[in-house]
């Protein structure tokens, strides 16, 4: 069995973030990304149902992460985003 380390929650919270951005998951969408032991929460506000399994494809595709837990919301188009 080979060692692997595992990476630290900010690092993953960071690529997260960042795949995230790729993906066009900018304002006025806003997603926040928690880490803890591995697992990674996102919460907020999406305007449109694909973002949400976009945003969920992104995180677990972030070398590190060990869970994904999804509670975002869709808000659409037609709201006021505050």
């Amino acid at each position: 069995m080979m060692y692997q380390a595992k990476a630290p929650d900010h690092a993953i919270t960071q690529k997260v973030s960042q795949q995230l951005a790729s993906r066009g998951m900018r304002p006025p969408c806003r997603i926040g990304v928690v880490t803890s032991k591995g697992s990674v929460t996102l919460s907020g506000m999406i305007q449109y149902e694909h973002q949400r399994r976009s945003a969920v494809q992104a995180a677990r595709g972030v070398g590190g992460v060990q869970g994904v837990l999804e509670r975002l919301q869709v808000i659409p188009t037609a709201q006021h985003w505050k």
